[in-house]
């Protein structure tokens, strides 16, 4: 297994052949999509999905219904290759079996609309690993690697502690960190390895670096 960081919110899984990409947006980096084999999308926000960027690629799209209605309202060439998921879903992608999980983006600001987001568990061999989008609901399930948010309008560092915390993976991945400083992320990182119980490791890296 190979899972590499990319730009934002942007990661890429390697397993026997099967290359599946999370969340392209626009801060992402045009090669996370380079040989993909399917690529999952969480929502709608621009920094979660891009659709000159799936242009790159050929790989099948699969995503909820509005971000496939944004597709083929604005790239109808790309929104032929969208297949539509729901929350409990169960896909197999080139032999990665996914769940999708969760139906709503975390909260921005009561006045706000909640729009809906769901996250995807790969299974990659004998390890699991979750993308929650832009929300903090836990997989209910064990995972082994959790891409967890660093920085977002909608995150306080106490929440998104706490939400590592919950899901218990034994490895976090830092994502959604173009928000914040270079300083700021650094802050994050440290709280994390203050407050994370044993057994618990947060990492962080740089676009085009592996986990």
């Amino acid at each position: 297994m190979r899972i590499t960081k990319f730009g934002h919110a942007c990661v890429r899984i390697e397993h026997d052949g099967a290359v599946v990409v999370l969340d392209p947006g626009v801060f992402s980096e045009p090669e996370a999509l380079d040989g993909a084999t399917g690529v999952l999308i969480t929502h709608e926000h621009p920094d979660h999905v891009h659709a000159d960027l799936l242009r790159g690629s050929d790989a099948p799209i699969w995503t909820i219904e509005s971000v496939a209605r944004l597709l083929r309202e604005q790239a109808g060439d790309v929104g032929e290759r969208v297949s539509v998921v729901h929350p409990g879903d169960r896909l197999d992608l080139s032999g990665l079996p996914v769940e999708v999980v969760g139906d709503k983006h975390a909260v921005i600001h009561p006045d706000y609309d909640r729009i809906d987001n769901s996250g995807y568990v790969v299974t990659v061999g004998d390890a699991a690993v979750y993308h929650p989008g832009d929300s903090l609901t836990a997989p209910g399930r064990p995972v082994d690697v959790l891409l967890a948010p660093m920085s977002a309008p909608w995150l306080k560092v106490s929440e998104a502690i706490d939400f590592v915390r919950e899901v218990g993976a034994p490895r976090s991945l830092g994502i959604h960190d173009k928000v914040y400083s270079e300083i700021g992320l650094g802050m994050v990182a440290t709280h994390m390895g203050n407050l994370l119980p044993e057994g618990q490791e947060f990492l962080r890296r740089e676009p085009g670096e592996d986990l």
